[in-house]
């Protein structure tokens, strides 16, 4: 029986050109740290210490694991580090320019897996503060809606394509991955899920991505060998018509 959907944001919930404000991203987030690091050597930190997540066993939280990764060779900026960060985010961020959209049934979809009383979790990558999750959640407008489950840098100790990521949001939300569908965009990162057991769903309402220029958490030598196919797939307009059937 049906207890949770799982939910990827980025392309998934918030249509928008993803490598593109990347690009936007970095040039905005460095100026923060221009008296400290040359611009390539923050990017580099910065891309260094994301893809370094997939690299975190659980034992701290991926804040802590981003950090140390981050700071290597001068910890002792830490605290200053990460409160330059979110300023950033909490004074910056939502200057970068972007134009986004949402996917046909959304808000209906939303609300009536509301109404089954399902537990719903957006499981965006937890590579970014919360503050930043409800920021880009505030861009399709599903802010309104109440999740069960946010994941983000500071709840979480793994990142996709990880499956301890899914196995711990299974803990968090009290439920066995065999209860739990995972709906997303990316056939690596959020259908992997399913060698966890859950059921997975592969939205089509974005088509293909070039990432090429976005190496955030692209790192073909840990990617898994063998990505389980999805479920079903789709537009996400459809996910509602395929929990009916898995809530029979």
């Amino acid at each position: 029986m049906l207890k949770a959907v799982l939910f990827d944001l980025d392309n998934t919930l918030v249509l928008f050109d993803e490598p593109a404000f990347y690009e936007r991203y970095f040039a905005s987030i460095y100026r923060s740290f221009a008296d400290i690091f040359p611009p390539e050597e923050f990017r580099s930190r910065l891309l260094r210490a994301t893809m370094a997540l997939r690299r975190n066993g659980g034992e701290v939280s991926n804040r802590r694991f981003f950090l140390d990764a981050f700071t290597e060779g001068c910890g002792h900026l830490v605290t200053e580090l990460w409160r330059r960060f979110m300023k950033f985010y909490e004074d910056e961020y939502d200057k970068i320019d972007v134009e986004v959209n949402v996917p046909d049934g959304l808000y209906d979809g939303i609300s009536g897996l509301q109404q089954r009383g399902l537990k719903l979790v957006v499981a965006s990558n937890p590579i970014f503060p919360l503050m930043v999750q409800q920021k880009r959640m505030a861009w399709a407008g599903i802010d309104r809606f109440k999740f069960d489950l946010v994941t983000h840098i500071e709840n979480m100790s793994f990142v996709k394509p990880r499956l301890e990521y899914y196995l711990q949001i299974c803990e968090k939300i009290d439920a066995v991955p065999g209860e739990c569908l995972m709906v997303g965009n990316d056939a690596i990162n959020d259908m992997v899920a399913g060698m966890t057991g859950m059921k997975t769903y592969l939205t089509t309402d974005v088509g293909e991505i070039d990432y090429s220029s976005l190496r955030l958490t692209v790192d073909k030598d840990s990617a898994p060998q063998r990505v389980r196919e999805p479920d079903f797939s789709g537009p996400f307009a459809d996910v509602a018509r395929v929990v009916r059937e898995l809530c029979r």
